[in-house]
């Protein structure tokens, strides 16, 4: 690993940490390029992902730990800045506690075909607009066997800084398709032979515990506060519930996500002995 130490915030080589608070420059500056991991383990993920990685900037206190991946930055070529706290938080415009930073090179989401093709189980989001919500449902969905996600036009950036953060960069390692059609694209799910559960709380709704799961499954999670729209509610094969207290309104839909991930892979009780 080349440690190459900047003194100076105004180097051009750290251009790509510029400013990582600034929501309007950062969108403008990353645009579909590049985004940046940060954290241990979220850049750990990011260099065991198909995802390029441009550069890396620590702290000095941060080398020894992070020495662990010098032969694979040094085997690629990759760049490891090398720059006091202080200097990193004129950078970045704020003070970054973990010290650990990386750039790197998007890869193109996959087309819904892939995803059909290669997952079966896939976690379907509509309008998630919160960053931190999405990473943690992408990690529930890489904890649990989830090998797809599909986010609908609106949702909020898979990539940005704090979706791979909360992640812990999970999220670089999950193929998600972005749809383009609304809720159009739905149909392809069915097409392909997956089942479409739309998680809703509605007393309607099947008890998640009763029902068979499908060989191939597409969870339906809509944004706190709305949830699933009507066309995409309307678009399911089944209304799913998550049976809770009287007393408890709802779960966040993360806290939902992880629930009915890990419902999913329960183990299927044999059946009992006949009785004699």
């Amino acid at each position: 690993m080349t440690r190459t130490p900047v003194a100076d915030a105004a180097d051009p080589r750290l251009d790509d940490y510029r400013a990582l608070n600034d929501q309007t420059f950062r969108r403008r500056y990353e645009g579909d390029r590049i985004f940046i991991a940060e954290g241990y383990v979220a850049v750990d993920r990011l260099i065991e992902s198909a995802h390029v990685v441009r550069s890396v900037l620590l702290s000095p206190s941060r080398l020894e730990r992070f020495a662990t991946n010098a032969s694979v930055l040094a085997a690629r070529g990759v760049p490891v800045f090398v720059a006091e706290r202080d200097v990193i938080a004129e950078v970045v415009g704020f003070d970054l506690h973990r010290g650990v930073l990386a750039c790197a090179e998007r890869l193109p989401h996959p087309h819904i075909d892939e995803l059909c093709r290669t997952a079966s189980r896939i976690a379907v989001l509509e309008g998630l607009n919160d960053a931190e919500n999405l990473g943690a449902i992408s990690r529930a969905a890489r904890a649990f066997g989830i090998d797809g996600m599909l986010i609908d036009p609106t949702c909020t950036d898979p990539y940005s800084r704090r979706t791979v953060r909360v992640s812990m960069g999970e999220v670089l390692t999950l193929p998600i398709a972005r749809a383009t059609a609304w809720p159009g694209d739905l149909e392809q799910l069915r097409a392909a032979g997956f089942e479409r559960w739309a998680m809703t709380p509605g007393a309607d709704a099947d008890d998640i515990w009763d029902l068979h799961v499908p060989d191939r499954v597409a969870v339906m999670l809509g944004a706190e506060g709305p949830g699933l729209s009507r066309v995409a509610l309307a678009a399911a094969e089944r209304r799913v519930r998550i049976p809770i207290a009287d007393a408890v309104d709802s779960l966040n839909v993360a806290q939902a996500a992880a629930v009915t991930f890990a419902t999913l892979r329960r183990p299927v009780s044999p059946a009992p002995p006949p009785p004699r």
